[in-house]
């Protein structure tokens, strides 16, 4: 069984320890102590990881949020990887902070990366887990909320978040969506 793991973010160091960057930090999490390390590959950085004889082809696209669905697609094609085996890690401003949902298929929910997954897939029916950040911003700020980096209150419960999320991407590679769903969506 293979899988395609997409953690979306901004590549590039000023957008590291931003919001809109938590699907690259699951990744990075995922990996943890492994002598793993993503490599510059085409469209992405890109790590292979073996969970439970399942191979996960870990994918964190260097075209800039609004532009993932580029290197998605590459690497959908690339590895062969059905759309059912995807999952995509995005933040989400309509979920408070902390909040982790996880569905089979859905709306882009205004999400720039979701938009332009679901324009070049001309499908919005992959598995995505959406991370709440809140909407902590004043009108017309959105941009600067989402590229902005973490609260110190936030990064108080961020790591247990994030190592929730691994346990939730491990769960989708080994029992599948459904199991997923019913086991995170409730815990989160």
């Amino acid at each position: 069984m293979k899988y395609l793991i997409i953690g979306l973010g901004n590549y590039g160091f000023e957008y590291k320890n931003t919001r809109h960057n938590i699907g690259f930090n699951v990744l990075d999490a995922l990996l943890g102590a492994s002598d793993i390390v993503f490599e510059q590959k085409r469209y992405a950085f890109v790590a292979n990881y073996k969970y439970k004889g399942r191979k996960i082809v870990l994918v964190k696209p260097t075209t800039y949020m609004n532009l993932s669905g580029k290197a998605v697609n590459y690497w959908l094609q690339k590895e062969k990887i059905p759309l059912n085996n995807t999952l995509t890690i995005v933040d989400d401003i309509n979920l408070s902070f902390g909040t982790i949902r996880i569905k089979s298929k859905g709306s882009h929910g205004g999400h720039n990366g979701l938009i332009n997954i679901t324009q070049v897939l001309n499908s919005s029916s992959f598995p995505r887990m959406r991370f709440g950040i809140g909407n902590n911003f004043s009108r017309g700020k959105q941009s600067d909320y989402v590229l902005g980096e973490w609260s110190e209150n936030e990064l108080t419960f961020l790591p247990e978040k994030i190592e929730l999320m691994t346990h939730a991407v491990k769960t989708f590679v080994t029992v599948g969506i459904e199991k997923t769903m019913n086991n995170f969506n409730l815990s989160a």
